[in-house]
């Protein structure tokens, strides 16, 4: 076999790998199947702990910020990044992409058409990664708890390490929110993202039982 036939020919993979870690983008034609991801999420495992502890301090120390505003919440991320709060005396940035990021601030309502942004945005940051949800719409679906087109609770389809009440919520309470999700990380408590693989089934059948048309590839599944 020529070295041009052997770079062509898709690599095989054990039958147990594509059982257990392998979701198959089977609406896909087979050349664009691998532009999309198709691996479930993996628990990280701990280090030793000393090297652990020196880990979590460096994170706790150095947290860029995903923004999703989706409402008046959002209001309140603004003035963060200004004089008077300065946030980056914190280690924290603003940053523009998911895959840029460590934290990502939930402020205002969650709708069905939103929802799907959220997963896709939070899915496609890299770990170790945070959630913390701003505003009580984000939290219990607030004022509009009611509405047939309203998410009344975020951390069921996706996890949330930390929770910032209010309606809404000054820039106080949201930077007492960033130093608790601080202090949750420095103490190895922030397991947000091992939660996800942990039950990512029951979180996954949770997204898909409001969202029907996903209008995402690598969701076919």
């Amino acid at each position: 076999m020529s070295d041009i036939e052997q770079k062509d020919k898709p690599a095989t993979q054990p039958e147990w790998v594509k059982d257990e870690r392998t979701l198959t983008n089977s609406a896909l034609p087979s050349e664009e199947q691998d532009w999309f991801c198709d691996a479930r999420p993996r628990r990280v495992e701990k280090h030793w702990q000393v090297l652990e502890n020196f880990m979590n301090w460096a994170r706790a120390h150095s947290l860029w910020i995903l923004a999703f505003g989706t409402g008046c919440g959002a209001i309140e991320m603004r003035p963060l990044v200004t004089a008077r709060y300065d946030i980056s005396r914190l280690g924290m940035q603003m940053r523009p992409t998911p895959r840029q990021a460590s934290v990502f601030v939930i402020g205002g309502y969650v709708s069905l058409k939103t929802l799907k942004r959220i997963v896709r945005s939070y899915e496609q940051m890299q770990g170790p990664k945070f959630v913390v949800a701003v505003c009580s719409c984000a939290i219990n679906g607030g004022m509009y708890w009611d509405s047939y087109n309203t998410i009344k609770r975020i951390d069921e389809y996706i996890p949330v390490d930390v929770y910032v009440t209010g309606c809404m919520p000054r820039p106080e309470a949201v930077l007492a929110g960033f130093n608790l999700l601080k202090k949750l990380i420095r103490e190895g408590k922030a397991e947000g993202q091992n939660l996800y693989a942990d039950k990512f089934d029951w979180y996954k059948a949770n997204q898909k039982q409001v969202i029907k048309d996903w209008n995402m590839p690598d969701y076919n599944w």
